[in-house]
């Protein structure tokens, strides 16, 4: 290794051979990462705004497709079976990242998944990968759950493999998905894609980006809420400055019926609340879990 005297030389040979000292920069390349998955990550890659929260900071290599599984046949999909784990491990060789994000499972059978991670792991390992970091299965089935412990037991026995909690980062947000409790709208997209970059930073394999000068701690930018009539339809989007996007809205307590928040912070519906006003606390949280609360008034009419 060399120490800091030794780098400055090497790069002052550099400046020197190009004849540009001021225009001389020396970049490291960014850590290589794998992510497998199946149509549950491919949301990921279909949404702009999450691919790019998570290939903050890496050089991300995205091996995701729709059925996939892990050891056994992947099954159909619009009549294309994509290959399983295994055969894009030995397809990739020494071109899969020395850490792996799995985000899969949905498709496996439930008596053999236990076997079948430790065959991906053994898989992983053989091949070089350092770190394997695997998302819990969300628990919106039962055998989901005990899938979900094959996990923990797993990483008992591989100290290579952190098992990230997706069950319960998501558990309060049924806003973020489909009507299986497992395919992601765009909130989920956003959600699990920040989940796995601020995973990367905390194991130090994503650099955190620095802050852009200015942007202050995350607030509530909107003050109030346009009136609604009863009975008509309504959408308003709510604001927010600071800290670092994207930003993730909630509420303490339910909106007057008919009217639903989402995780993006459009508030949207048809309000059946009789007429009068209504105090609300918003809730918005940023990227990286600074959260921010404001008190704003609705006003519904006749």
């Amino acid at each position: 290794m060399l120490c800091r005297t030794g780098v400055a030389a090497a790069v002052a040979v550099v400046v020197l051979l190009s004849g540009s000292a001021a225009s001389a920069r020396v970049q490291a390349p960014l850590p290589h990462v794998t992510m497998f998955g199946d149509s549950i990550a491919e949301a990921i890659v279909e949404d702009d705004p999450a691919r790019a929260i998570v290939r903050q900071g890496v050089d991300m290599d995205f091996e995701v497709a729709p059925c996939r599984r892990l050891v056994e046949e992947s099954c159909p999909y619009n009549g294309v079976q994509p290959p399983t784990v295994m055969q894009v491990v030995k397809a990739l060789g020494p071109r899969i990242g020395a850490t792996v994000i799995v985000t899969l499972g949905y498709n496996e059978s439930a008596d053999h998944f236990a076997r079948n991670i430790e065959i991906a792991l053994n898989a992983f390992e053989d091949a070089g990968v350092k770190r394997i970091v695997w998302l819990t299965l969300r628990a919106a089935r039962h055998p989901y759950v005990d899938m979900n412990d094959s996990l923990v037991a797993a990483a008992a026995k591989h100290p290579s493999l952190l098992v990230v909690d997706w069950n319960l980062y998501s558990r309060s947000h049924p806003d973020w998905f489909q009507g299986d409790g497992i395919h992601l709208l765009d909130g989920g997209s956003k959600g699990m894609a920040t989940l796995v970059h601020t995973t990367l930073e905390q194991l130090g394999i994503a650099a955190q980006p620095s802050r852009v000068k200015g942007t202050g701690r995350i607030r509530i930018a909107t003050a109030h809420l346009p009136d609604a009539k009863r009975r008509r339809p309504y959408a308003a989007k709510l604001a927010a400055a600071g800290g670092r996007p994207p930003y993730f809205w909630s509420l303490p307590r339910r909106l007057p019926v008919g009217l639903h928040l989402r995780s993006t912070g459009w508030v949207s519906g048809i309000p059946k609340a009789r007429p009068g006003r209504f105090e609300l606390t918003l809730r918005v949280r940023d990227a990286p879990g600074t959260v921010a609360t404001r008190r704003v008034t609705l006003r519904i009419r006749r």
